[in-house]
């Protein structure tokens, strides 16, 4: 695999569209056994992912989608649920065995929730990322109802939804034109 950053940010789009080609299970492991490297806090790795490919499963998180955000469910080939495991600390022992990090959140349920919306956002991003690395076109949201989603997708589960990507090979007739970012020094400061 070689990539470049133009593949992986100055030429990648957000897609709006995409073309009906099937991504395989193969790709959807190399794209998990990619990500899974990113960075975390103590290596707390706190995203579950569901990769929601039957027609059945994206209608059913269509109608948990913000309106606009359905029909980019309904054909994407492939929908990812990234969600937070609000027990992630559980894995800890195994995940960071050098110390007892797990003591670090037992009965604290702010800064669980505060590390898993980050850590689990950061890895949505590795998601994209590696999507993109994988020739995949991708599309966050996050206009729906987290609640229907929790409950049609991690009902039973410590898992609360943090976000969804479409992802499969985008329609380039579905991009919209380059919005702008900010300059350096409108973001950015220097200390």
């Amino acid at each position: 695999m070689n990539t470049s950053t133009e593949q992986l940010f100055t030429e990648a789009r957000t897609q709006n569209g995409y073309l009906a080609t099937a991504v395989p299970d193969e790709q959807l492991r190399a794209l998990y056994d990619l990500l899974k490297w990113g960075p975390t806090s103590a290596n707390s790795s706190p995203a579950r992912f569901v990769f929601v490919r039957s027609i059945e499963g994206r209608e059913r998180l269509a109608a948990c989608m913000a309106p606009g955000n359905q029909a980019k469910v309904r054909q994407a080939p492939v929908a990812v649920v990234i969600g937070m495991d609000m027990q992630f600390h559980e894995q800890l022992p195994r995940l960071f065995p050098h110390t007892d990090a797990r003591a670090w959140f037992v009965g604290k349920p702010a800064m669980i929730e505060a590390t898993a919306l980050r850590n689990s956002s950061l890895q949505g991003g590795y998601l994209i990322m590696a999507a993109r690395a994988l020739g995949l076109g991708c599309g966050p949201m996050s206009g729906f109802d987290a609640a229907a989603v929790d409950a049609a997708f991690w009902a039973g589960t410590s898992v609360r939804s943090n976000f969804v990507c479409t992802l499969g090979q985008g329609d380039p007739t579905q991009v919209h034109a380059r919005n702008p970012r900010l300059a350096f020094d409108e973001a950015c400061r220097l200390a």
